[in-house]
């Protein structure tokens, strides 16, 4: 074989590599509205950026007649390339060689990659289109899951991580994507769950549907396992580019900068009456955060998930970070155990990863009740006190309207180490609502009154000075808890000078080897 049959060998090669498990596979993957793991590959980096590795791996297999076949590449598509001209690291599930199947050889592909994005500091994108274990290989295929949830736990916290569900993923396979920072699903044609309908029948007696049982929309709302529910692959391709931009190359750096030029100093007289003057009247406190923001730009992590507490991404004059808010017109954005988990983990990832956190804070206490109370509302809301009280990174709070009890504590108060503290003039903070405090302290003077018209007059006239004298952010400014009493309208601004000033804080933590957050 002369040096130009070299060549054609090596061109041949690459053509049926490419081609997966054919034409007829790659067809049926386009009946079911789903792209291949080329396709997927092809929108995600930046054109012409994919540098391939291990393109002509095959299984070593030789069991139930699977050593008959064998296909270039065994089923994932892997490599590195850029987003936006930063380097990634990337693998991209085939389900159209053996069902997108995990071997021994499948999962070397994914651990070097694994390996090299640590190795470099770049981010780490697993695109999961799988049928799970390849059933053939036995032991080796389970090894292989178990060593690529090791490279996830040693990546954790030190190179971004991003999951796309873009077909099944069951079994075993959903602990690798459940150890990474974001997953996004897609709808009608991506489900995860550790059982599948057959074995919830069998044991249960359950009727269910892989939609029902794991679909992007239960994800999404009722377990909170995905962060970004996508109407199709292309969106949630374009959302992990733009997921991208808001955050590092890894745990040692800061997220770009991005250039503005949407004035600093843009005053919003909206904000000045934003808040209802019924304290007991709802708002969306997401017009509050697309007022302040670069171009009124954010992106929401957990949207229909938790939604009394919005968490998510904007900028401040170009700087990347992450905002927490309260939801006034959900629950009356009150905390509770689901809302707890969603902010503290988006808190602690901050944290992780160099960006500031602004709190917006319109909270009137934890959700009362058994249903909380049994399912562990104490352990769950300290999860958030721990994870503010833990970070090092700026953290700005504003205080818009109510701050209550031990919610005031665990949203980024002064105590918990938070850096600049402002309240509104709206602010309201106290140990309760002043309803509930005249309860109490003037519950045996209620009792004593017997005329009806003279027990409201009394109660409203109590609350009243209740309000004048707690329910206003001028007592905790008198202590220094609160920095600033703010107008509304200059919040952007204040923000963006606080964040300029505490771009070089350090805060230092104890020696340790890790916390023991409670879990």
């Amino acid at each position: 074989m002369n040096n130009q049959d070299k060549i054609k060998q090596l061109i041949d090669l690459r053509a049926e590599a490419k081609l997966g498990g054919g034409e007829k596979r790659i067809e049926a993957q386009h009946q079911k509205g789903k792209l291949t793991a080329r396709e997927r590959i092809d929108l995600l980096l930046d054109e012409g950026s994919f540098e391939e590795f291990d393109m002509f791996i095959t299984h070593r297999c030789d069991n139930f007649g699977i050593e008959k076949t064998k296909i270039l590449g065994d089923g994932v598509v892997t490599g590195q390339g850029t987003i936006d001209g930063r380097i990634v690291y990337v693998f991209s599930q085939d389900f159209t060689v053996f069902g997108g199947s995990l071997s021994e050889t499948f999962a070397q592909k994914i651990c070097k990659v694994m390996d090299m994005a640590l190795k470099v500091g770049a981010p780490l994108i697993g695109i999961n289109d799988s049928g799970g274990a390849r059933i053939q290989e036995g032991v080796t295929a389970l090894a292989g899951y178990a060593e690529i949830f090791e490279r996830n736990i040693m990546a954790s916290g030190v190179i971004p991580q991003i999951s796309a569900i873009f077909g099944p993923c069951a079994g075993g396979a959903v602990y690798s994507p459940a150890l990474t920072d974001y997953i996004i699903m897609s709808k009608d044609t991506s489900y995860m769950f550790v059982t599948g309908p057959k074995v919830v029948k069998t044991v249960t007696g359950e009727d269910v549907t892989d939609e029902q049982l794991g679909g992007a929309s239960v994800h999404g709302s009722k377990s909170g396992v995905s962060h970004f529910i996508a109407e199709d692959e292309p969106e949630g391709i374009a959302l992990i580019r733009k997921l991208l931009s808001y955050l590092p190359q890894n745990n040692l750096e800061d997220a770009p900068l991005a250039p503005c030029d949407d004035p600093i100093d843009r005053l919003d007289d909206f904000l000045n009456e934003v808040i209802p003057d019924n304290p007991n009247k709802p708002y969306d406190v997401k017009d509050v955060i697309h007022s302040i923001t670069d171009y009124n730009e954010f992106l929401e992590v957990h949207r229909n998930y938790a939604q009394n507490i919005v968490v998510g991404f904007g900028r401040f004059n170009g700087i990347s970070t992450g905002i927490v808010a309260n939801q006034p017109n959900y629950l009356a954005g009150v905390l509770d155990i689901n809302a707890s988990r969603k902010a503290a983990r988006f808190v602690r990832f901050c944290d992780a990863f160099n960006i500031p956190i602004v709190t917006l804070v319109d909270v009137p206490g934890f959700l009362p009740g058994t249903a909380q109370e049994y399912g562990g509302i104490i352990t769950h809301g300290a999860k958030l006190l721990f994870a503010y009280g833990e970070a090092t990174v700026p953290k700005v709070t504003v205080i818009l309207r109510k701050s209550y009890g031990g919610a005031y504590c665990v949203m980024s108060s002064k105590h918990l180490r938070g850096d600049i503290n402002y309240s509104w003039p709206t602010g309201e903070i106290a140990v309760m609502g002043p309803k509930g405090a005249i309860e109490v302290l003037q519950s045996k003077k209620i009792r004593e009154i017997e005329n009806a018209q003279e027990r409201a007059e009394f109660v409203a006239q109590a609350e009243d000075e209740y309000k004048d004298k707690f329910a206003n952010p001028y007592n905790a400014a008198k202590y220094g808890y609160i920095d600033d009493v703010i107008e509304p309208r200059n919040t952007r601004f204040r923000i963006i000078r606080a964040l300029q000033t505490l771009a070089t804080k350090k805060d230092v933590m104890p020696p340790k080897k890790h916390t023991n957050i409670p879990l």
